[in-house]
């Protein structure tokens, strides 16, 4: 599964006055769970110095991967989300969610700062009710009210860069809840209040 962000791009760098009712009538196919999913959200981070914020992600469980742009400074590109929305699908139920472009925005910052020139594995995006509900009965380290279910949270890991890094780069940012699982080999970032483990 591919996704041409370029050409999404040109299509906002050519109406880049237009308000965001004008754009998203301007041609874009969008499923309800992309619209859902930035429309409304005041973006987390300024943009980096040319506009655009690019995402690179690998589910390891599905071996589907998103790469490239999913923002063009202050606006999100729907079709973009489609894909990232997909490709963090809870992998056990087949169910899609919508991620919120806020931890969307927490991950990209995370991997500019560190600087890796690899695509973060992710081991956990969405996760429905039923899912959640079963992972708590095998881990205490599953919280009731996981932030997964509501598409907040992410859990993933660098191969060129160590967890214990990702982690002191998710408290710097002081944008979300960051939790660190040296044994199991990941971090778990999200959109909510700031907070460690």
């Amino acid at each position: 599964m591919s996704f041409d962000s370029d050409l999404a791009l040109e299509k906002i760098l050519k109406e880049e006055n237009v308000d965001r009712r004008l754009f998203l009538k301007g041609g874009l196919s969008l499923s309800a769970t992309a619209l859902i999913s930035t429309i409304g959200v005041k973006p987390a981070f300024a943009a980096p110095s040319n506009g655009r914020y690019d995402l690179s992600v690998h589910n390891m469980h599905t071996g589907e991967s998103y790469k490239g742009v999913y923002r063009v400074g202050n606006e999100y590109l729907p079709e973009a989300f489609e894909y990232i929305n997909h490709a963090l699908r809870d992998h056990r139920t087949g169910e899609v969610f919508p991620i919120d472009p806020r931890v969307i925005d927490i991950a990209a910052a995370i991997h500019r700062m560190s600087g890796s020139k690899k695509e973060f594995q992710v081991l956990s995006g969405y996760r429905s009710p039923k899912t959640n509900n079963s992972l708590r009965k095998k881990s205490s380290g599953v919280a009731k009210q996981s932030l997964h279910m509501s598409g907040q949270a992410m859990d993933l890991k660098l191969p060129d860069v160590s967890n214990s890094r990702l982690r002191e780069i998710a408290i710097k940012l002081k944008a979300g809840g960051v939790g660190y699982y040296p044994r199991s080999g990941f971090v778990h970032v999200d959109s909510g209040r700031f907070r460690t483990w």
